[in-house]
């Protein structure tokens, strides 16, 4: 995902749940990201033979972070929408609930924090102290940002595993 001599560390995954039939193309997924900030770069993209996204790694320098998103479908996501369906009816409108039963196709966006190895790696010197360095730490808005985007592209429902909470 990234050059040998940066330190990544995975910090959370968020699964966006769909209908594959509204399974995006790889431009779609460009564009979406694209618009959504300026502050985004997107990488390594890759399609299948029709041209819909399959994977793209997405970088925030800025907020000291990088996501790897990738297209799975099948039974395995038909199972977790289903389970999720369950736990989550008393806290989604009809809506949102039918759309959770029919998703059977989900983008994972995993989202991983760059590490520093120490106050130089983030342009201070030697006296600067911890709370400096947390100040540069990772930055929770460029993950919110593309899973926003990839919610309103896809028509689907952002789901953060990690909480149990759906994004609104």
């Amino acid at each position: 995902m990234s050059d040998k001599s940066e330190q990544l560390a995975w910090r959370e995954t968020y699964f966006v749940m769909f209908s594959s039939s509204d399974r995006p193309t790889l431009a779609q997924v460009e564009a979406a990201i694209a618009e959504a900030s300026s502050r985004l770069s997107v990488s390594n993209l890759e399609a299948n033979d029709e041209g819909l996204f399959t994977s793209a790694v997405v970088q925030a320098p800025e907020d000291n972070a990088a996501m790897e998103i990738s297209y799975e479908a099948g039974d395995l996501v038909v199972e977790q929408s289903g389970e999720l369906a369950k736990q989550l009816r008393k806290q989604l409108d009809g809506d949102q609930l039918a759309q959770l039963v029919r998703a059977d196709a989900r983008l994972d966006v995993m989202h991983f924090e760059r590490l520093a190895e120490g106050p130089d790696d983030y342009g201070l010197g030697e006296e600067e102290d911890e709370e400096s360095l947390l100040d540069e730490a990772l930055d929770p808005a460029s993950l919110i940002t593309v899973v926003d985007a990839l919610a309103r592209l896809t028509g689907g429902i952002a789901f953060d595993p990690a909480s149990g909470d759906i994004m609104a």
